[in-house]
């Protein structure tokens, strides 16, 4: 009788060890579960807050879709492969009307006009300074550009300006300076000649930039050109007007040329000054 009572105890606590075990089991099993659903909830709080985020900006780029088609002035349109807004269209043949009819008769096209009426307008900004042999004035596309000759900015051989170029620099800083947002470039253009070297001039590079920062200087220090506007280039001889074979074409390039850049809606604010 007490051998049966030994067993039976001995199978009871081997039951009872089982059972703890698998007890244990089952605890550390829910405890991962809670683990994945809450690590689960957190990356779903964050997927709704990154969708609502994306949905937001949609919706954002979709009202702005909306205006543009309910605002006629503010469509998109091409004109000569411009692209721009019915309001500036509409501003540009404005300012077409005040432009001589006469000054506009080699325009093809709306693009043209828009070209020539930019010269118009920065030429009597300028007090209508006259093209002659040491000034040509010029605009290609959307970039004004001044030619002046050497004989008017320096000696031969140098980069200090001479007081003949006062009158010219004057006015193109007074034509920078009445619009905010142009840049302005200078480059430097010599012949092909040698001379004779110093300290700082070596070759032709170094004195078309010399020339060009020397320009640069003078718009900034005397005419108050804000040099965050202004681009200071030598191109030496490498760029010429025509060839180096005779005195007279070597003076035509040796040049310094002042480069205008604006964009389409700084032209139509040089435009619409007048």
């Amino acid at each position: 009788m007490k051998r049966i009572t030994l067993i039976v105890a001995f199978a009871f606590l081997i039951t009872s060890c089982v059972s703890k075990k698998k007890y244990m089991a089952l605890e550390q099993e829910k405890g991962e579960l809670k683990s994945e659903l809450t690590k689960t909830r957190v990356e779903n709080e964050e997927l709704e807050a990154k969708f609502s985020e994306i949905q937001s900006r949609v919706d954002n780029y979709n009202s702005k879709i909306s205006s543009l088609t309910e605002d006629n002035n503010s469509k998109l349109v091409n004109v000569d492969g411009v692209v721009i807004s019915e309001n500036q269209k509409k501003a540009m043949r404005e300012t077409l009307k005040n432009v001589p009819p006469a000054y506009m008769s080699t325009a093809k096209t709306l693009k043209d006009s828009m070209n020539l009426a930019v010269k118009f307008n920065l030429q009597k900004s300028m007090d209508n300074i006259e093209e002659d042999e040491d000034i040509d004035i010029n605009i290609q596309e959307t970039v004004v550009m001044i030619s002046i000759s050497d004989k008017m900015l320096f000696n031969s051989g140098s980069y200090k300006i001479s007081d003949k170029a006062n009158d010219i620099l004057s006015k193109i800083a007074n034509v920078v300076n009445s619009e905010e947002s142009l840049d302005i470039m200078i480059e430097g253009h010599t012949d092909n000649q040698t001379f004779v070297k110093s300290s700082a001039i070596k070759d032709n590079w170094d004195l078309s930039v010399l020339r060009a920062t020397a320009v640069v200087k003078k718009l900034q220090n005397d005419y108050g050109v804000a040099p965050e506007k202004l681009i200071a280039a030598g191109r030496s001889f490498y760029q010429p007007l025509t060839e180096n074979d005779s005195k007279e074409n070597r003076s035509k390039n040796r040049r310094t040329r002042v480069v205008i850049l604006p964009n389409i809606d700084k032209f139509f604010a040089l435009m619409s000054q007048n």
